[in-house]
Order: structure tokens, then C-alpha cells, then sequence
């Protein structure tokens, strides 16, 4: 190592590099923003000087810094207080829980003010568990809050709750038609129950209150000091757009693009943000995305290692517990779900997806598709091929989001094109068990295939998709080793587990692939960026169960200590 002595040394512990080898060494040196030089402990106490700071490790774990490869930023800081209640479990565990929540939110609110929530999911709730034609309607919040409009998102971030005020000020009724993509629960008698699903959530959340840009910058400030404290440093910022406009709090619309740009001009973002631009809403159309895309014209910011846009978001379908992901085989009850692309007839959406995506892929953009479905995902990746062979990129990383179902077929395109599948392993710890009711124990236990996706040769990003769980790398872990459920600790579908080495790659170093950003940053190497994360223990050969009890001692972004526990 050439050059002054580093300002930062990490020793006498257990830095697992993750680099192509899943090199462990016992120390790193950072001097400025670089990492400089990785060995053994009397390597790097060698290289110290006088100014140097010396963090003994005493046998404690260094990772990179946590890549978080699907998380909406600022949606999940406009989830918290003051903007909105929590209305999950474990917070709440019955609709009387969610009631009183929302009692107790209106006896404190302004009169007509709109009661915002965020997090129920009926697998959880007490009165849907003990009768499985119970759900919940707009009469249980008519009860306790009659005069204030009130709309309570679920877990999934695809399904609303509204009560009769919400559904009077925003005009649904049981004339309603539902938009492309969207559905309109009804009761006996054509009146709505106060569910929407997919796109027709927009009915509703396009009237709720607008943060400010000032105050979409302090919800993303205090997300990025969480993600600190978790040892995260980087993440994906899945959708910021005109086609978000519509969603909760606008959390996925273009005033979030300009937060985060006046924060990198003013120096306050420490975090590595890569941003997929969302041109056209959930079921849009091929000129919906034209239209977006000479709208946003491809931002810039001040600094593209902390701030870029790298890609274009496109919802092709909704997800399984909605019943509303595209499969090959019906759900048990019926129906195979749909596309969510704007379209009358099945054949009319495939057609509207392809040349979606076909526009984004010549435009030069990576394409991160949500699509959760098996029969939706072999759409998306014939058609990722499909605008290949029309207009070859030799290195586009286009990657599917979820990929639920996904199939070996699939599987075989993605790995041969160099493209990428982003899947979310805490949910499968949140539903497995509600899953089996929904698709049958079998498709159940396959869902969120990781291990033959790496074995298909796919790169596998893992990510929480916060807010829909949250942003915690231990319990996605955890839960790609294990595939245990949450509720009841059932195992399903075992043979899907992968290794320690394998499930921290999908947080570090192939996020980095995904961020066009792997020559840089991802893994303890020398001339990487010094992004780490000191861990409370040793990692390797912990047992599964106890990763999720791991602390962050320590958190290096640039090289500056921005946690310190």
C-alpha cells in the first residue's frame, strides 16, 4: 500500500470479504473514502500510524455495507408517525385492534381529517383466522370514526381499506367502475365493502393529503439513519415517477426524485441510492410509459454514487395473496388472476406489457419488472428476450422483481441473457403459511425458489421491500437459510435453503451487479468504497436461528463512522 497511513483500521476479527471466493481474512484498512488493504491482524496493525484509529475487533464480523436491493425509501419513512398509525402485527392483531387504533387516531384528529394507516394483513387477524368468510369492511371503521374519512393499506402495499366517508369524498359507489388493472370488492347487494385492490387503490389515495418536498427530505433522512443503525448503506429506490402520483402519500411519485436530488446538492444524503424512474402508473399502457419517460428525461444528480437513475419500473401483475399474480393453474377457489397493464382481453395486455417494455429497453434503460405470477413471468422474460433480439444490449441487467413462481424456463433465459430475479425472503417467513390456503401446499412450498434460481446460474438479489416488512438483512437471512414460517415455525419448501455465503452475496455484492455499480462497491476489497458493517459476534457458523439477534456495533459509509452502537 503506497501513500499515507490509513485513517481507519478494522483487526483482530472476522471480515468476510464476499468477494468472488468468499475470502475471510481477520482485517481491513480504510484510508479516506477507499478501502486500501485487507489481511491478516498483524498485517493491518503494521499499516497504522499515529493518526490512525484502531477499532479492535476482538473477533467480531465485518461485512460490507447491506444493500437493500428493493426498498421504497421514502414511502417507508412516510409510513411512520406523523404521517401515518401502524396497523400491523404485531401491533395489532384482530380488526376490534385495528378499531381501536383508529378510535383513538380520530378522537385526536382535526375534524374530517383523513386517518392514514399502513400494515394490516388478514392473515394475522383474529376474527378472519376463526372464520374464513370474515373480512374486513367499511362498516367495522364506520363505527369508530363515521365523520373522518380513513384509508388503511395493507402489508402488501396492493390492497386498501376504506370507510363509507373515504368512499363518499373520493365518489365510489356502486356505480363505480374500477380503472385497467384495479378491483372493487362488492357485498350482496353491489355496494363496495371498502376494499380496493391493485390499480383501484388509486381511486383513493389520490385524494389523500401531499408532503411537502421538505418533508419528504426528513422522511427519507430518518429512513437513512435507520438503515445506519441496521448496518445498510445502499438501496434501491423501485419506482419514483409521474405513473406513482396516484399511491399512498404520492410515495412513489416524482416530488421523492427531487428530495432526494436537493438532499445529494446539499451534501445530506449518506447513502448510495440507485432510483428505477416509474413513467407510467399500475395499469398503464405502453404510451403511459412514453409519456413519462420524455416527462422525468432522465434525471441527473449532483453525485451518481449517491443518487442514480439507473432503470425503469413496470408492474405486470399483482401479487398471490390478493390473488391477483397471473398463474398457469387456477387458484383452489378459481381464477388464474390477470395482468395489470392496460388492456381488454388477456391477449390485449400481453401485446400492451411487450412493447412496455420493448419502449424502456430501447430508450436505454435497465427494466426491474414486479411480476409475481408464473404465467405473467414467462411473459415478462419472452418479452425481455423479445426486445434483446429486436435491439441487442450486451449488458442491459434487467431483473425480475419478486419472481414468486418462477419457473425453470424462465429461469434458463434470465441466467443466458446475464439478467437478474429480486426476491424478498422475509415475506416468505411473513405468509408462508396464508400461502398454503391460497395456491395449495405445493406451489406454496416453491414460492421464492432461491436455491434453483443460483443453481440455474440467475444472479439472486435479496431485499425487505420495505415497507411491506422491514428493512432487516438479519431476518432476510434467516429466512433463506431456514424457510421457516413466522407464525407457526413450519418449514416450507426446504429444499429452496441456501448457505450463509450464498444469502449475504444477495445483500452485498450482486446488489452491486444490479446497481452497475460491482467495479466499486460490494465487497471488502482494496479500491472498493469503505462501506462496512461491524456485526456484535462471529457470523460464520452461528446457528440460523440466532442471526436475527445479531446487533450492529458499528457502520462505515464513505469511510466516516455514521453508527456507532
Amino acid at each position: 500500500m503506497r501513500g499515507s497511513a490509513p485513517t481507519l483500521v478494522l483487526t483482530g476479527g472476522q471480515v468476510l470479504t464476499v468477494d468472488r471466493d468468499f475470502t475471510v481474512t481477520e482485517g481491513v484498512a480504510v484510508r479516506g473514502r477507499d478501502i486500501v488493504a485487507t489481511g491478516s491482524d498483524s498485517e493491518m496493525r503494521a499499516l497504522a500510524g499515529p493518526g490512525t484509529r484502531v477499532v479492535e475487533l476482538a473477533g467480531r464480523t465485518v461485512l460490507p455495507g447491506l444493500n437493500d436491493s428493493h426498498l421504497h425509501g421514502a414511502a417507508y419513512g412516510m409510513t411512520k408517525p406523523p404521517f401515518a398509525i401502524d396497523v400491523g402485527h404485531p401491533t395489532v392483531s384482530s380488526i376490534a385492534d385495528i378499531a381501536a387504533a383508529v378510535r383513538t387516531a380520530a378522537s385526536a384528529a382535526r375534524p374530517g381529517e383523513w386517518i392514514i394507516g399502513l400494515g394490516w394483513d388478514p392473515g394475522y387477524l383474529t376474527e378472519c383466522l376463526a372464520d374464513p368468510r370474515r373480512f374486513p369492511h367499511r362498516r367495522d371503521l364506520d363505527a369508530v370514526a363515521p365523520h373522518h374519512p380513513v384509508c388503511l393499506t395493507d402489508f402488501s402495499s396492493h390492497m386498501v381499506w376504506a370507510n363509507s366517508e373515504a368512499l363518499r369524498r373520493c365518489g365510489i359507489d356502486a356505480g363505480s367502475t374500477p380503472p385497467p388493472g384495479g378491483v372493487i370488492d362488492r357485498d350482496a347487494h353491489a355496494e363496495p365493502t371498502g376494499i380496493l385492490r391493485e390499480a383501484a387503490q388509486q381511486l383513493l389515495q389520490a385524494s389523500l393529503p401531499t408532503p411537502t418536498i421538505a418533508q419528504r427530505r426528513l422522511a427519507v433522512q430518518g429512513v437513512v439513519r435507520e438503515l445506519h443503525a441496521r448496518g445498510i448503506t445502499s438501496y434501491t429506490e423501485p419506482g419514483l415517477g409521474p405513473g406513482g402520483a396516484g399511491t399512498l402519500f404520492g410515495g412513489l411519485a416524482t416530488d421523492n426524485w427531487t428530495a432526494y436530488a436537493e438532499l445529494v446538492a446539499a451534501g445530506e444524503l449518506d447513502a448510495r441510492v440507485s432510483v428505477l424512474l416509474l413513467p407510467a402508473p399500475m395499469g398503464g399502457s405502453a404510451d403511459d410509459l412514453r409519456k413519462g419517460l420524455e416527462e422525468l428525461r432522465r434525471p441527473t444528480s449532483a453525485d451518481a454514487r449517491r443518487l442514480n437513475a439507473i432503470g425503469v419500473k413496470i408492474f405486470a401483475d399483482g401479487v398471490p395473496p390478493n390473488r391477483t399474480a397471473w398463474m398457469n393453474e387456477p387458484y383452489p377457489e378459481g381464477g388464474h388472476g390477470a395482468l395489470c397493464v392496460h388492456g381488454d382481453t388477456p391477449a390485449l395486455q400481453v401485446e400492451e406489457l411487450r412493447d412496455m417494455i420493448g419502449v424502456a429497453h430501447r430508450a436505454g434503460f435497465q427494466l426491474g419488472v414486479h411480476v409475481t405470477g408464473d404465467r405473467a413471468i414467462d411473459t415478462v422474460v419472452d418479452a425481455f428476450v423479445a426486445a434483446h433480439t429486436a435491439a441487442p444490449r450486451p449488458d442491459a441487467r434487467h431483473y425480475v422483481i419478486h419472481g414468486d413462481f418462477i419457473g425453470a424456463d424462465s429461469l434458463a433465459k434470465l441466467a443466458a441473457h446475464g439478467y437478474g430475479v429480486n426476491m424478498n425472503p422475509a415475506i416468505k417467513w411473513t405468509i408462508s403459511d396464508l400461502m398454503d390456503e391460497v395456491v395449495g401446499p405445493e406451489r406454496s412450498a416453491y414460492q421464492w425458489p432461491v436455491r434453483t434460481a443460483i443453481e440455474a446460474g440467475v444472479r439472486v438479489c435479496a431485499s425487505s421491500d420495505a415497507p411491506i416488512t422491514e428493512p432487516d438483512w438479519r431476518q432476510g437471512v434467516a429466512a433463506m437459510m431456514l424457510r421457516e414460517s413466522r407464525a407457526s415455525g413450519r418449514t416450507s419448501g426446504p429444499e429452496q435453503r441456501v448457505t450463509l455465503a450464498e444469502a449475504l452475496r444477495a445483500y452485498t455484492a450482486t446488489p452491486a451487479w444490479q446497481d452497475f455499480a460491482d467495479d466499486w462497491k460490494g465487497t471488502v476489497e482494496p479500491g472498493k468504497v469503505a462501506d462496512l458493517c461491524v456485526l456484535d459476534r462471529p457470523l460464520l457458523d452461528l446457528d440460523p436461528h440466532g442471526i436475527t439477534d445479531v446487533q450492529v456495533d458499528l457502520t462505515v459509509f464513505d469511510g466516516t463512522v455514521v453508527h456507532e452502537r
